[in-house]
């Protein structure tokens, strides 16, 4: 077996991003009441997976190593520099997508045999979905780290 597939500062924050993005399709398909695998793939959502994955990798560094070290200290402003970018310029970039897509629907609406591909809306993420996804990261670093 590789020695990366052993390796918990890799395996453990892929586990967690992994059960981050099956809750994802879990709750979408919950909440439409249709499968939805689409959500695989994609960002945003509940919870986020890029805060589960980078939370959980800032978690297995203080169990291993300890959290006076100078790499728990990258791992951490690393942490919330992914957080922060989620809640904010992705969140906002989704918001505009939002706007956008319903301005080419006016346009094209009164303007019929005009197509246009429309962009993808969601993107970034609430603050509590974020927090769902930090909650999860350490959740999962937690008790998936050997001690």
């Amino acid at each position: 077996m590789s020695p990366l597939l052993r390796n918990p500062y890799f395996v453990v924050p892929l586990v967690a991003w992994a059960i981050a993005q099956v809750s994802k399709v879990i709750i979408d398909s919950v909440i439409g009441h249709r499968l939805s695998v689409q959500r695989l793939a994609t960002a945003g959502g509940m919870p986020s997976s890029h805060s589960a994955l980078v939370v959980c990798l800032t978690t297995v560094i203080g169990r291993l190593q300890g959290v006076g070290g100078p790499l728990f200290a990258l791992s951490l402003i690393f942490s919330a520099v992914v957080m922060y970018d989620a809640t904010g310029v992705r969140r906002s970039a989704g918001q505009q997508a939002m706007i956008l897509n319903r301005l080419l629907d006016d346009v094209f609406i009164a303007h019929q045999g005009i197509r246009q591909e429309r962009l993808r809306e969601l993107i970034g993420h609430t603050p509590i979905e974020v927090i769902a996804g930090a909650v999860l990261g350490i959740v999962i670093g937690w008790g998936l780290t050997p001690r």
